[in-house]
């Protein structure tokens, strides 16, 4: 066989019915399409069209808010977890992030949920009033750190006074 008798199988090539070509083809005037209506309109429907149900890009909200990018994050301490270190200890920022109370590199925030058994020296970056109460009511102190990020945003620091 050569390529010149290659013939494709029979049933493969079809030819295209050709509508739109006067009433004795049987396939004139409205070319196989009927009367009037969706189908029978050469545009179809526009992109999106849900039949007449809300489209979906209508029925969604527009507008996303905004990420607020001056947020500060903190690693969140309650009282009770506290309670692992001894009696009389200085806990500081690297002893919170060794223990795995809190991730590496973010600020520390004491809360005051829970119980607080020990007398401790807690250096953080923000505590809150109960937290700070019921430390200091055991005996132990609260000292806040100076976090750098605060204090370049403060608005005293950065205009210069007159």
């Amino acid at each position: 066989m050569d390529l010149h008798e290659l013939r494709p199988p029979e049933g493969a090539r079809k030819k295209s019915r050709r509508v739109g070509r006067g009433t004795g083809s049987g396939r004139g005037k409205t070319s196989g399409r009927g009367q009037k209506g969706q189908h029978a309109r050469g545009q179809g429907f526009r992109l999106g069209f849900e039949g007449g149900q809300m489209p979906l890009a209508q029925r969604l909200p527009k507008l996303g808010g905004f990420k607020n990018r001056f947020k500060k994050v903190y690693a969140v301490v309650n009282l009770t977890k506290l309670n692992r270190f001894e009696d009389g200890a200085t806990v500081e920022p690297d002893q919170f992030y060794e223990v795995g109370l809190a991730r590496q590199g973010l600020p520390i925030k004491l809360l005051g949920t829970g119980k607080l058994r020990r007398t401790l020296t807690i250096k953080t970056h923000a505590a809150s009033d109960s937290a700070r109460s019921a430390i200091e009511a055991k005996g132990g102190t609260v000292t806040l750190l100076e976090d750098v990020g605060a204090r370049l945003a403060s608005p005293s620091e950065a205009s210069p006074e007159t």
